[in-house]
């Protein structure tokens, strides 16, 4: 199922505007604090994460823009849909906008509980102590910050 529901996003997203691609990076144990940054524009997105167990996982991040909406979108995800690392934390980041709205997955398509992530206007972080230490895939849908004329 989470196949099926990452699938159907990237089709959409790529229909409704312009593509940052999506580039991979791995996600490494080890507990170390990394971040990964995706620019597209004039928007950015990062992801910083910790985790533990296991060897390095193959992830990949892109933006995609729709101008019909004025917004844009941040996936961050496991193409294969299941990690096997146990995350002490993350948090992703985005500039450029306010976040609208975020869906977060842990294993087998499982929405993350809502009090296991906190919304923020730029960002989305794991609550520590509420998070099941479980993540496969981050959206981040955001409003577009309009400058003056």
């Amino acid at each position: 199922m989470m196949s099926a529901v990452l699938g159907a996003l990237l089709l959409l997203l790529c229909r409704t505007g312009a593509d940052g691609g999506a580039e991979e990076f791995d996600v490494k144990p080890g507990g170390l604090d990394y971040t990964v940054t995706r620019s597209w524009g004039s928007f950015s997105c990062s992801f910083s994460y910790a985790a533990q167990g296991g060897t390095n996982e193959k992830w990949q991040m892109s933006i995609e823009v729709d101008d019909a909406s004025g917004s844009f979108s941040c996936l961050i995800w496991r193409p294969s849909g299941t990690s096997y690392l146990y995350f002490m934390r993350f948090k992703a980041e985005v500039s450029g906008g306010k976040i609208e709205s975020c869906e977060a997955f842990s294993q087998a398509d499982k929405p993350l509980k809502k009090s296991e992530y906190e919304i923020k206007d730029t960002s989305v972080a794991a609550v520590p102590g509420g998070f099941s230490s479980s993540l496969s895939m981050l959206k981040i849908v955001v409003k577009k910050t309009h400058g003056e004329l």
